[in-house]
C-alpha cells in the first residue's frame, strides 16, 4: 500500500477523534457552552500550526517527507492577505455551523451530511471559479450524496438541523476553495503560513467589535483548565490531520485522497458503536437500538459510495 495512502487513512482517523471530542465539548455543560466561542478558540490555537516550519528549518523529513520551510515565506501581496482572511473567515462561520449541528444531533448523523454538501459545493465552485473540470462521474456521486444526505435528515433529525449543516457545508466548500485558490496564487508553503496568520487575525478582529468582544471574553474567562486542555489538545489533533491530509495530497492522487475522507464517517460510527453505550446520554452516540444502528450503517455506507464515486 503507497505511504500516502496510510497518512490519509490515519488523517481520517485522527479527524473522527476530534469531531467526537468537538462534540462533547460542546454538549458537555463544564466546557464551552456557545459554538461561536468555541469556533473563536479553534482559529486563535490555528495559529500554532506554524510550528510544522520548525524541522524545515533542520532539514529535517520522516519517511521522505519533507516539512515546510519557513525561507520559502515571502511578505504578502494584497491578494495573498485578502484570500487568507477569507479562508478565515468562510471557516470560521463552517465551524460554528457545523458545532450547532453537533449540539442538535449525534455526530454520526450530521457530520455526514456536511460531508456530503462540502464535496459538492467544493466541485461546483471549482468549476465555475477554479477551472476545474467535472468529472464524468460528477451526477452520480452527487445523487448518491443526495441520496444519503436524504436518508439521514428526513429520519434522525429536524429540519433546522439539516439547514445549520447545509449552512456549515456550503462555508466549507467556499473555505476549500479560496485555500485552493490561495496556493494557485503562491508556494503551498508561503499560502499555509499566511492562512494561519490570517486565523488569528480574524480571530482578534471579533474582540474589536462590542457584541462579539462581550460575548467571548467572559467565557474564556470561565473556562475551566481541564476543558482549556482538552481544547487545545484537541487542535493539536486537528492540526495534525491536517497536515497528514495536505501531505497525502502532496504525494499522492488528490481525488483518491478527497475519496478517502468518507473514511472518516466510518471511524465515527464505529466509535459511536463502540463506545457510545458508555457515553452520557445527552452526549449522543449512545447506538443501542439496532434498527437506529442499521439505519446509521446505510445512510453512511451511501454517502461513502458518493464520495467514492465523485472524487474516482
Amino acid at each position: 500500500m503507497p505511504f500516502w495512502i496510510i497518512l490519509a487513512i490515519v488523517a481520517q482517523f485522527f479527524n473522527a477523534i476530534v469531531v467526537l471530542i468537538d462534540k462533547y465539548i460542546v454538549t458537555s455543560k463544564k466546557a464551552v457552552p456557545e459554538p461561536f466561542v468555541y469556533a473563536f478558540y479553534t482559529c486563535v490555537l490555528s495559529g500554532a500550526a506554524i510550528v510544522i516550519y520548525i524541522p524545515g528549518l533542520l532539514s529535517f523529513s520522516i519517511g521522505g517527507i519533507t516539512f515546510p520551510d519557513i525561507r520559502h515565506v515571502r511578505f504578502p501581496t494584497l491578494e495573498v492577505l485578502g484570500l487568507s482572511i477569507l479562508a478565515a473567515y468562510t471557516f470560521f462561520y463552517a465551524l460554528v455551523s457545523m458545532l450547532k449541528a453537533l449540539k442538535q444531533a449525534d455526530a454520526s448523523d450530521a457530520v455526514p451530511v456536511i460531508g456530503a454538501v462540502t464535496a459538492i459545493g467544493s466541485f461546483v465552485l471549482a468549476h465555475f471559479f477554479l477551472g476545474v473540470t467535472l468529472s464524468a462521474n460528477f451526477a452520480l456521486g452527487v445523487i448518491l450524496l443526495a441520496l444519503g444526505t436524504l436518508l439521514v435528515s428526513h429520519f434522525r433529525f429536524s429540519w433546522k438541523g439539516v439547514l445549520t449543516c447545509i449552512s456549515s457545508g456550503i462555508f466549507f466548500s467556499l473555505h476549500f476553495v479560496v485555500i485552493k485558490g490561495l496556493f494557485n496564487e503562491t508556494s503551498f508553503d508561503d499560502g499555509f503560513f499566511w492562512s494561519r496568520v490570517g486565523f488569528v487575525l480574524f480571530a482578534i478582529s471579533l474582540l474589536l467589535i462590542p457584541s462579539h468582544g462581550r460575548k467571548i471574553l467572559p467565557q474564556v474567562r470561565a473556562t475551566r483548565k481541564r476543558i482549556g486542555a482538552l481544547v487545545i489538545c484537541n487542535k493539536v489533533i486537528a492540526g495534525v490531520a491536517s497536515v497528514l491530509v495536505l501531505k497525502a495530497t502532496e504525494l499522492g492522487d488528490v481525488s483518491a485522497v478527497q475519496a478517502l475522507g468518507a473514511l472518516q464517517y466510518l471511524f465515527i460510527l464505529a466509535f459511536s458503536v463502540a463506545l457510545g453505550a458508555h457515553t452520557p446520554v445527552e452526549y449522543g452516540e449512545n447506538v443501542r437500538d439496532p434498527k437506529v444502528l442499521l439505519h446509521k450503517a446505510v445512510f453512511v455506507a451511501v454517502i461513502a459510495l458518493g464520495f467514492f464515486v465523485l472524487f474516482r
